[in-house]
């Protein structure tokens, strides 16, 4: 997972309120398990409509969106957060979040952003024609108008975020205690250690082999 810090760019100026996870990213695109090529199946309902934001050159490749309250509701399909990162997008902004999307976007990079209706309204007129810049240093939210928006986020996600750690790399960064420990396990309880070259070893009153 690559550390965010900073996200600006274009956002999709949506909007659209209790979006659920089918239509992010319909059922029939779950039967795969890779986190690629989600981004062609991504809001296919909604590109279905002519003049839909997701289709237009202005918008493409956005990294932020920014959608109405209840955003990511229904299914707790992860299959979701990896249609967003494939379309690119990095951060959602909205009034709310299902709790289950929120933590399938923090675990594959993207920001799930909370902000008032009133600042998430402003910020769609403002995206029609400029850039946002969202910035998980100062939990901020700004745009070239001098507008100013504070969000939080649980300290321990954004700092899994900042340093671009998933659940695979907080692991690994606990190698060495990890490795630590087994060492004293398999000290302290050879019979344990069974394989090859190695002689089995029973527990007491059970016997030897």
């Amino acid at each position: 997972m690559n550390p965010v810090r900073t996200v600006t760019g274009t956002a999709y100026p949506w909007g659209a309120k209790n979006v659920d996870t089918d239509v992010i990213i319909p059922a029939h695109w779950l039967k795969t398990i890779l986190r690629t090529g989600l981004a062609k199946g991504a809001f296919e309902t909604v590109r279905a409509e002519p003049g839909n934001v997701f289709d237009d050159p202005h918008y493409a490749g956005s990294p932020i969106l920014i959608a109405g309250e209840n955003f990511g509701c229904g299914s707790s399909r992860e299959h979701a957060a990896w249609a967003l990162a494939d379309m690119g997008v990095t951060a959602v902004i909205a009034p709310s979040f299902s709790d289950i999307f929120s933590g399938n976007a923090f675990k594959n990079g993207i920001v799930p952003v909370v902000l008032p209706q009133e600042a998430v309204d402003r910020l769609i007129e403002v995206a029609q024609a400029d850039e946002i810049t969202v910035d998980l240093e100062t939990m901020t939210v700004t745009t070239p108008y001098q507008d100013r928006f504070t969000f939080e986020l649980d300290p321990f996600r954004r700092q899994c975020l900042l340093e671009g750690l998933d659940e695979v790399g907080l692991t690994l960064a606990q190698d060495t205690a990890i490795s630590k420990y087994e060492t004293g396990v398999a000290d302290a309880r050879p019979w344990i250690k069974v394989g090859a070259g190695h002689e089995s070893v029973a527990v007491e009153g059970i016997g030897r082999t």
